[in-house]
């Protein structure tokens, strides 16, 4: 599936030979991630294209006159389609040519030198493991060598990932967002200007049941036993007065499997909360709190008139979504680091038997909207255990 690469701006800067030049800021899930010229871009899809072949989506042509601002805007439109696109093949993704690009083009962004460090990655129990790697060591890297110092299995590493988490006042947590496998932790970190935020490893599925596929693994179990205490403790997972009784037994008896078991039953347990927002549902404005996880976005929307209303959407019933940024990203100094203020995520949904947009307003679109896509792909790997013809079909 594609990346949340995008584009929304670009500014003019002067060369050293008196001329012009247009730099592109490329955000990722809606962080700052690198800029780049177009130059650059075209060296890199000739490099891709020596590996790849044709395999690559079309990159813009270059235009050897001054470009009118209709023809800059379409160049950076087609420039995000290219990085979108490019995204959606995952031995492309693996590559080193691609790796090492983005790698250089973040690094230098933030004018952060390749050199060797320490980055705190913190547990759900809030603990920190104290990771020694590269400023240039990518969010894959990072893991592998935390799962090294923690005896986490090689093979159950995809289960788990890094994310950068707002650790906020009166104990609650915000995810900002899961960090891609060839992003820099330490670049990322250290660029986002959000205040309080950290690196954070936390299990990276949104299917309660895949519980059972670590269950072999002590130091996988470990780190999924004190993510079901954070969530309840934070009341992600909300369970009733009875489970909580049995949950704070077994929880002095430290028998983790049992609390893992039972901790199925929970209602919202594995799913990932989003920080309050707003919806166009079912009346325009309402309060919302969301919930993602298990095929279904749950949300307990706040009327008007200040009554609740919980509703559920089906996964199974979502045709598409899109994220869009609602605001300008020019200020005095330059483009912002980050385009969570003015976001919205609008989905198709089969309702009543006719296909209705519902539109969500939340900083954390970006990071919704990879939870669907995670959602998506678990459920298609699930099926093609199943029936691989099916899942061609759903194709």
């Amino acid at each position: 599936m594609k990346m949340h690469f995008c584009i929304p701006v670009s500014q003019q800067r002067p060369d050293a030979l008196g001329g012009r030049y247009t730099l592109y800021s490329v955000y990722l899930d809606g962080f700052l991630f690198c800029k780049v010229r177009y130059s650059q871009l075209h060296r890199w899809n000739e490099q891709l294209r020596r590996v790849f072949g044709n395999c690559l989506p079309p990159f813009p042509p270059k235009h050897y006159l001054s470009m009118t601002t209709s023809m800059a805007d379409e160049r950076r439109d087609q420039l995000e389609q290219y990085l979108q696109n490019v995204t959606v093949d995952p031995n492309m993704l693996r590559s080193d040519v691609f790796v090492d690009f983005l790698k250089v083009a973040q690094l230098d962004t933030f004018s952060i030198t390749a050199k060797r460090t320490s980055l705190d990655i913190f547990l759900p129990d809030g603990r920190s493991i104290q990771a020694e790697i590269l400023t240039s060591d990518t969010a894959e890297r990072v893991l592998e060598v935390v799962s090294q110092k923690i005896g986490l299995c090689r093979e159950l590493l995809g289960y788990f990932g890094l994310f950068l988490i707002r650790f906020c006042k009166e104990g609650k947590l915000s995810v900002m967002k899961k960090l891609a496998d060839f992003e820099l932790p330490y670049v990322s970190l250290r660029s986002s200007e959000v205040e309080d935020c950290r690196v954070g490893l936390r299990k990276w599925y949104l299917d309660p049941s895949l519980d059972s596929m670590l269950m072999d693994c002590r130091a996988a179990v470990n780190l999924i036993y004190m993510q079901a205490i954070q969530d309840i403790e934070k009341e992600w997972a909300k369970p009733t007065q009875v489970q909580r009784q049995k949950l704070e037994a077994l929880q002095k008896e430290d028998n983790q499997t049992k609390f893992l078991e039972l901790s199925q039953e929970v209602r919202h347990y594995g799913y990932l909360q989003l920080d309050p927002c707003t919806c166009d549902y079912p009346e325009p404005g309402c309060g919302a709190a969301l919930s993602v996880g298990n095929n279904e976005i749950s949300c307990c929307m706040t009327l008007p008139d200040n009554q609740t209303q919980d509703i559920i959407f089906q996964m199974s019933r979502v045709k598409c979504w899109q994220v869009t940024f609602l605001g300008t990203l020019l200020d005095m100094d330059g483009p912002q680091r980050t385009l969570n203020q003015n976001l919205e995520l609008r989905f198709q949904y089969s309702a009543e038997s006719r296909w209705q947009w519902f539109v969500i307003y939340t900083k954390q679109a970006f990071l919704l909207s990879s939870c669907l896509k995670k959602m998506i792909s678990e459920k298609m790997i699930k099926l093609a255990a199943e029936n691989p013809e099916m899942v061609t079909a759903l194709i």
